[in-house]
């Protein structure tokens, strides 16, 4: 925080060092400057290296949505059928005392009735699942399986390299051969593609890998556009071509890995020519890559988290996560891979969550991808009491959760409790029977881990909460309050779990005086293995996952819903998100969407003119599972037999009230338990004279 001055009418101005809490790799530190008690802007923090002063289009906008016209500022209960966005204000004692009640008396039923739903809304260490997790412990409710996103590409990476760990990603401005694997980084990894333009300046090669022709496909020197769910096959082949050719590194191998002999034997399975078939593209185009991969020294991987949403999505993060310890790449601190930084960050979670007011109980826990599903469900021995109370935070699941009608479903139900915490009346709040006003990133104290980065942040408040609303994790501990949680946690402050978060791993005199801290980490993790795992070497045979009865090697697993298989859906669907949104976050930010302009699917010409698809028509995309109502935009940035509906748009902005999750399924990932939102068959069709729906508003009774 930089002292006050005042400008030439002598009102006071200040600067605020804060971090971006969006899902995002980059965690940008920024600046908020505010006057007389009221946020001007928010700017990049020039001093952080790897926010170098710039962010992206939506950030930059944050004082817009703080201030946002459609902010909630005090508590609502709701007065008409849920969905109808009817509410009324409410005093926050009146609400607070409701909401204990009613969760109390579940609990004195089966506390596991009580189910947290929450995500990564605010990625910040104490808003997100500080006092929280402390609440729901203390009560003793369900357990929440938080794998919509990263699950199956954490557990992948976790059984190959040891955890969420790699390179350091201001060294991809050395690298000399640079793979950018299911990432549109110009979109969603910002900061890092400025490190990918340097290193293409110093005459770096960039690929591209992604199903889709994206932004930063377009900007690399090649693009592999392979079909969705197919990224292991193209890894393997890769091995198959290094074997073959004689550009494995032995001596890594021998010394810092495991199972090569038995990953050699499946890669040789592999040839070109049969992963060139499965994978939809030339053969040359793999083999080129192969020579490059194995010539290059200062090789390396930008993996993102888009290729592991599919049925095999674990084992392609594996068998990709091989590729660098089978060439040595890890030896340069410019060589190796990243798909997430986060493992390295000494976060003390026991001190944070307090995991032992359970007290030695085992609650159940629900997977949040599946939860269309559990809502449905009635209570047995199997799947436990039935849910009784939702309480939503930092997520908007009728909009992000698979199979979207289930969920609607589900949340409709006229005996579900549900309390929502949110900053705006998303799709969700909709259906609660309370919605409380949460602050913004701006009014409250957070500290934060990157997953694109090694720097820690702190966030401190630049101004004080608007309205009435109040942070996270001050309902949570009010709510402790009235429900007799006497236990000293209860009392922390903000700033004292934010203390508590790193406790001495991190100097927090240093991340007050300059908003981040950057972990002492070498700059080549494994040029001498040391891997993370129960070996201490890059693990291409799992133990762990022969242990549980599964394969220990990587490969190459069908799509669920494989393109082919089915008369009635021959088009297979990825959902990307549109570059002006973040995952369902700014939406209702009117300039924004402006942009966007209406939800749209991608439609590749030779797909449009067999099914009499013009551009900018209105299309219904559907399956079993229901249809959405978009506009079709006829592009090459779509494969043949490939279709993009771009997302995450509220269902309430759709031009029939859904969106793509309408289509998607709750079906889950090889490893990780994860959601599989692009492994999904869909077909296409015009709709004649179409209706344009507006978007309803929350109506709030004075």
């Amino acid at each position: 925080m930089h002292p006050a001055t005042a400008d030439a009418t002598g009102t006071s101005v200040r600067e605020v060092l804060g971090a971006c809490p969006h899902d995002c790799p980059d965690t940008c530190s920024f600046i908020t400057t505010v006057k007389d008690g009221r946020a001007m802007r928010v700017q990049g923090n020039p001093a952080h290296a790897h926010t170098a002063g710039a962010l992206c289009a939506k950030v930059s906008r944050y004082v817009d949505r703080t201030y946002h016209p459609d902010r909630l500022t005090r508590p609502l209960r709701r007065t008409g059928p849920k969905g109808s966005g009817q509410f009324e204000p409410v005093g926050w004692d009146e609400a607070l005392d409701d909401i204990a009640q009613r969760l109390s008396a579940i609990a004195r039923r089966d506390p596991q009735a009580i189910v947290p739903y929450s995500y990564a809304g605010t990625m910040g260490l104490v808003q997100a699942e500080g006092m929280a997790a402390r609440f729901f412990h203390k009560l003793g409710a369900s357990l929440l399986d938080r794998t919509i996103c990263a699950a199956a590409g954490t557990e992948g990476v976790t059984q190959t390299l040891g955890g969420k760990v790699g390179m350091r990603v201001e060294y991809f401005a050395e690298s000399e051969l640079i793979l950018i694997w299911g990432s549109n980084s110009i979109a969603s990894n910002l900061h890092f593609w400025r490190y990918a333009q340097q290193a293409k300046r110093n005459g770096a090669r960039l690929v591209c890998i992604d199903p889709r022709r994206s932004e930063t496909a377009e900007k690399c020197h090649e693009h592999i556009a392979l079909r969705p769910g197919t990224d292991a096959a193209l890894a393997l082949a890769l091995m198959h071509e290094l074997d073959v050719n004689g550009w494995l590194d032995d001596d890594y191998i021998a010394n810092h890995t495991l199972g090569w002999d038995g990953l050699r034997e499946r890669a040789r399975r592999w040839p070109v020519e049969r992963a060139a078939g499965v994978c939809g593209v030339p053969d040359g185009q793999i083999r080129a890559l192969a020579r490059a991969w194995g010539t290059t020294k200062r090789a390396a991987i930008r993996l993102n988290y888009g290729m592991q949403r599919v049925r095999g999505g674990g084992n392609a993060v594996r068998a990709i996560a091989c590729l660098p310890a089978l060439t040595g790449a890890w030896r340069h601190r410019a060589g190796g891979l990243l798909l997430s930084s986060s493992g390295q960050f000494p976060v003390n979670g026991a001190a944070l969550q307090r995991r032992d007011l359970l007290g030695g109980r085992s609650p159940r826990t629900i997977n949040m991808s599946t939860i269309g599903n559990a809502l449905l469900e009635k209570g047995s021995p199997a799947f436990g009491p039935k849910i009784e109370a939702l309480v939503v935070y930092n997520s908007n699941p009728v909009a992000v959760a698979p199979e979207s009608g289930k969920v609607v479903q589900g949340f409709s139900r006229d005996d579900l409790f549900t309390v929502v915490l949110e900053h705006f009346q998303t799709d969700t709040a909709d259906y609660a029977d309370y919605v409380l006003p949460a602050t913004t990133q701006l009014e409250h104290w957070d500290v934060h881990l990157s997953y694109g980065h090694t720097d820690a942040l702190l966030n401190r408040p630049a101004i004080a909460p608007v309205g009435d609303s109040r942070s996270n994790h001050d309902i949570f501990r009010a709510l402790a309050t009235r429900m007799g949680f006497d236990e000293p946690c209860f009392d922390d402050t903000d700033e004292a779990m934010c203390r508590q978060a790193y406790g001495d791993a991190v100097d927090f005199d240093v991340l007050l005086r300059q908003g981040f801290a950057t972990l002492p980490l070498p700059e080549a993790p494994f040029a001498h293995g040391n891997f993370p795992t129960p070996s201490g070497k890059c693990e291409f045979h799992s133990e762990r996952l022969a242990r549980a009865g599964m394969d220990p090697l990587p490969d190459h697993l069908p799509n669920h819903e494989l393109a082919g298989t089915s008369p009635h859906y021959p088009l297979a669907m990825i959902s990307p998100p549109a570059r002006n949104f973040l995952n369902s976050t700014f939406v209702n930010v009117k300039s924004l969407r402006d942009i966007e302009r209406e939800p749209l699917l991608e439609i590749h010409g030779d797909d449009a003119a067999a099914r009499g698809i013009a551009d900018g028509s209105v299309v219904r995309v559907f399956n079993d599972r229901g249809e959405y109502h978009c506009k079709a935009h006829v592009t090459d940035r779509a494969r043949p037999g490939v279709v993009h509906g771009l997302g995450i748009w509220w269902r309430k902005f759709g031009l029939d009230g859904t969106n793509v999750n309408q289509l998607t399924s709750q079906k889950l990932t090889d490893l990780g338990r994860g959601p599989v939102f692009y492994d999904c068959l869909v077909e296409v069709a015009p709709v004649v004279d179409a209706p344009v729906m507006d978007a309803p508003a929350a109506k709030v009774t004075a």
